[in-house]
C-alpha cells in the first residue's frame, strides 16, 4: 500500500466504525435477499423511485423477491464507513475515485470499470450555483463569487463529493479559459475566505442554505440544485455559470460482501438496471443526466446545455485528482483544510 492510500487508513477513525456500527448492528439478510445500497448524500429521491420498481421486474423476471435499502451521507465518508464493515451490497458513489478506492482495498475487484455499460456510470451531473431572487448581487460566473459581499455555502471537500466537485469546478473555472495554476491557486483560496461553514455533505449544505438561510449562494449538485428550488415557494433560483465540471458518479458491487450475502446476482441486476431506459427515465426527471442521449434531450429544458469540463483538465484523472488536491499532502489539505471552520 502506497502513502496516498494512507488517506484511506487514516480515515478509518472512530467516527468511521461508529457509523458502521450504530447506523447497522440491526442490519440482517432475510430468507427473500435484501441489498444495501450505500450511495452518496443527495441520491435519497431518485433511489426511493428507482428501488420499487427495479423490485417488481427482478420478481417479475426471476420469480425471486428482493428489498433494497438505503444508505446516504458524504461520499467520501460512506467510502470509509464501507471500508469499516458496513456491509454494502452495491455503492452507488459521487466520484470514480471513490469507487477506486474501494478497489484498492480489495473490496471490488480492480476491473469494475468494465463490468457495466459507460465505464459504470449511469449518468452524469454538474455543479451549479443556488442563489436568493431577484439575484440582488448578480452572481453569474465564477469570479462573482469572490466579491467583498458575498458569502458562499459549500460541503468540506474532506467528506463529501460536492464538497470536491466544487472545489475541483472552481479551479478548473479558471484553467479552462487559460489561466495557470498559480491563477486558480489564488483564485479558490479567495473563494473559500468567503465560505463560513463547511457542511458534512450535499444535504447539510443545502439545509444550512436553505432553510438556515445562510448565505447569498450554494455551490451544489445540479439536481440538488432543482430539489432546493422547487421547494423554495419562489425564493431560490439556479443560475447555470458559463462553465462548470464533468461530474460523473460511478456504481460497483462489493465482491467481498455479495460473496459472503449471496446477493451478487441481484447485486448485479440492480446496477443493470440503472441503465434501462425507465430509470434512465426517472434520473433525467430527478435532474440527472442520463448517459441515454435521447432521454436527455427530451430533458434539456430541465438539464440545459452549458460547457461541461472534463477531469482531465486539472488532472491526469479522478486519481490523479485525488492525489493532487486531496490527499494527506495535497492542495487542499495543505492550503484549506481547517481554513474555514
Amino acid at each position: 500500500m502506497n502513502a496516498n492510500n494512507s488517506l484511506n487508513v487514516l480515515g478509518l477513525t472512530l467516527a468511521a466504525l461508529a457509523i458502521g456500527a450504530i447506523a447497522f448492528k440491526n442490519y440482517h439478510r432475510d430468507e427473500d435477499g435484501r441489498l444495501l445500497n450505500v450511495s452518496y448524500d443527495p441520491t435519497r429521491e431518485v433511489y426511493k423511485e428507482i428501488n420499487p420498481r427495479f423490485v417488481a421486474k427482478y420478481e417479475a423476471d426471476t420469480g425471486h423477491r428482493v428489498s433494497v435499502e438505503q444508505s446516504h451521507g458524504g461520499s467520501s465518508r460512506q467510502v470509509k464507513s464501507v471500508i469499516a464493515g458496513v456491509p454494502a451490497d452495491v455503492v452507488t458513489l459521487a466520484l470514480p475515485s471513490d469507487v477506486e478506492t474501494l478497489a484498492k482495498f480489495g473490496l471490488i475487484a480492480g476491473q469494475w470499470r468494465n463490468r457495466l455499460p459507460h465505464n459504470s456510470q449511469p449518468y452524469s451531473s454538474t455543479i451549479v450555483f443556488v442563489v436568493r431572487k431577484p439575484n440582488p448581487k448578480q452572481i453569474k460566473d465564477w469570479k462573482d463569487l469572490v466579491q467583498s459581499d458575498v458569502t458562499v455555502i459549500t460541503p468540506d471537500p474532506g467528506t463529501s463529493g460536492n464538497g470536491k466537485l466544487s472545489f475541483l469546478a472552481a479551479w478548473g473555472s479558471v484553467i479552462y479559459r487559460g489561466g495557470t495554476e498559480t491563477e486558480a491557486l489564488a483564485f479558490v483560496r479567495n473563494l473559500y475566505e468567503h465560505v463560513p461553514i463547511l457542511g458534512q455533505g450535499a444535504r447539510d449544505s443545502s439545509t444550512t442554505f436553505a432553510l438556515g438561510k445562510e448565505g447569498d449562494v450554494h455551490l451544489t449538485w445540479e439536481n440538488e440544485a432543482l430539489r432546493e428550488v422547487a421547494e423554495s415557494k419562489g425564493e431560490l433560483q439556479i443560475v447555470y455559470p458559463p462553465v462548470s465540471i464533468l461530474a460523473e458518479p460511478s456504481v460497483a458491487w462489493i465482491d467481498a460482501n455479495v460473496r459472503k450475502h449471496n446477493s451478487e446476482a441481484a447485486a448485479k441486476a440492480y446496477l443493470e438496471y440503472l441503465f434501462s431506459d425507465t430509470a434512465q427515465e426517472i434520473f433525467a426527471k430527478q435532474g440527472y443526466r442520463p448517459i441515454d442521449s435521447a432521454i436527455l434531450q427530451k430533458y434539456r429544458t430541465r438539464l440545459p446545455n452549458i460547457a461541461l469540463f472534463p477531469v482531465s483538465t486539472l488532472a491526469k484523472d479522478w486519481g490523479d485528482a485525488q492525489t493532487k488536491f486531496f490527499s494527506e499532502n495535497g492542495i487542499y489539505s495543505t492550503f484549506f483544510s481547517g481554513a474555514t471552520k
